[in-house]
């Protein structure tokens, strides 16, 4: 969101422009089944502008319940989501990914670990950041984004200003934001951009965190021969 818009109180633009899959290989039967049985339970109302088009703050208490909140921004397959939810029954978390493969493949986790406390906005996550309110996220996930390797489209990665300004609102001053990637200049430009962002780095290297699980990603990066790396910053 530009300064001028802030100052003139205007909506964020109508469109935005979205690079990302949308969908892949045909889904299985079960998979078709989870979309249309379990998606609309646990999805977020609200946050879209067809739901929401003034944009105003999404009510996330009668499900909440004064939880401390967190998200993670573009969960692949699910693996990383769940365990955590599984991991930390009293926290709320929600899950960004516009992939429908990867939200069936989610689904699916959901109903075989029974979690209750996980909830899905199947969208791009900027949606999010427009309706949740100041301050409300206290840990913040990104685990192996795209890596958009080309030059000219670093400016489609997550750690680029136009996400992490919005981001960084929505985050409270002390919470979490931690990078999970296997590409080192997703590494240079996280170190670049984070900052600049409102966020100070507290940690890297290539030793996981202690409640991490390793995504389906991560393995197929280290069979490529691909190191992982592991970036803390917390909010300021």
């Amino acid at each position: 969101m530009s300064n001028e818009t802030e100052a003139s109180g205007d909506l964020p633009p109508a469109r935005r422009n979205f690079y990302g899959r949308i969908r892949g290989k045909t889904l299985r039967a079960s998979q078709k089944d989870y979309l249309a049985e379990d998606l609309a339970p646990v999805t977020l109302n609200g946050v879209t502008r067809a739901e929401n088009p003034a944009r105003g703050l999404v009510d996330l208490e009668p499900w909440r319940q004064a939880r401390p909140l967190w998200l993670e921004i573009g969960f692949g397959g699910g693996e990383h989501l769940v365990h955590m939810a599984a991991r930390n029954p009293d926290v709320a978390l929600i899950g960004a990914e516009p992939f429908v493969n990867g939200i069936a493949m989610l689904l699916g986790k959901i109903r075989t670990a029974g979690v209750s406390n996980l909830r899905i906005h199947p969208g791009d996550v900027r949606d999010l950041f427009e309706v949740l309110a100041p301050a409300a996220l206290s840990k913040v996930f990104l685990n192996y984004p795209d890596p958009w390797p080309k030059a000219r489209h670093h400016r489609r990665r997550v750690v680029t200003q136009e996400y992490l300004v919005p981001l960084a609102k929505i985050m409270a001053v002390g919470s979490e934001f931690r990078v999970a990637t296997d590409i080192p200049d997703y590494v240079r430009q996280t170190l670049e951009e984070v900052p600049q962002a409102g966020f100070e780095l507290v940690h890297q290297g290539s030793t996981p965190w202690e409640d991490w699980l390793s995504t389906r990603y991560e393995q197929k990066a280290l069979r490529e021969g691909r190191p992982p790396h592991y970036l803390t910053f917390r909010r300021i």
